[in-house]
């Protein structure tokens, strides 16, 4: 981020949007293998020229990683009984298509929200995991709170509740005044100012708006201002 800004002369600015859900274009691709709901290649990656497919990855993980990667990213109660049938049903055959992994899935879960496919956690926890979705924006967003002016401000607009929780503790961390043992002769205005200021509280979207956009339903959006 900061190497793009100062390609263009740009040292700082006075926003940063974070949206970090996926794209619809990319949902709605089946050749991009990131939904359930369309039959195509268990692909899964943003950047499609490198790193490891899903179907790969499926193929050659041990039970273990499989089953910690489902219940890490996909909060899945069931990633055991997942993780499981995944192992046993490669040794039969390898995965190749999202269809596969949604019906295999689909026989491991037992019970499911009403309204949300047996598959949808599972594959939400393999997305995450094949792009490093966490790890990336926990690089991210110390760079965005670098790059802002005074006054500026940063916004993050998340769909996962792990994501969500990164963008929280951060603002929370970076809003907090050094923390000084007791008795140290300093008055509080006398201490430097946190980094950030957070603005408000979480906004949901409005039932409106979820009616309307029916994939905004997960999303929530938190801004922090620069001191």
């Amino acid at each position: 981020m900061r190497e793009a800004l100062a390609a263009r002369g740009i040292r700082q600015v006075a926003g940063v949007l974070l949206d970090i859900g996926v794209s619809s274009p990319q949902l709605e691709t089946p050749e991009r293998g990131f939904s359930f709901a369309r039959d195509g290649p268990l692909d899964m990656r943003m950047d499609t020229t490198r790193g490891e497919t899903a179907a790969q990855w499926l193929n050659r993980a041990d039970e273990k990683e499989i089953r910690e990667v489902i219940w890490r990213h996909g909060e899945e109660r069931f990633a055991k009984s997942i993780a499981a049938a995944i192992v046993a049903t490669r040794l039969r055959e390898p995965f190749r298509t999202t269809r596969q992994l949604a019906e295999v899935v689909g026989r491991a879960v037992r019970t499911r929200e009403p309204g949300q496919h047996p598959a949808t956690r599972t594959f939400q926890a393999v997305r995450i995991f094949i792009n490093q979705e966490l790890e990336e924006l926990e690089v991210t967003l110390p760079q965005a709170a670098a790059l802002l002016e005074p006054g500026g401000r940063l916004a993050v607009v998340s769909f996962h509740s792990l994501e969500d929780r990164m963008v929280k503790n951060f603002i929370r961390e970076r809003s907090t005044a050094d923390k000084l043992p007791r008795g140290v002769p300093v008055r509080a205005a006398e201490l430097p100012l946190p980094e950030l200021r957070a603005v408000g509280k979480v906004i949901k979207p409005s039932e409106e708006e979820v009616r309307r956009n029916p994939r905004s339903r997960s999303a929530k959006l938190r801004v922090a201002e620069k001191n």
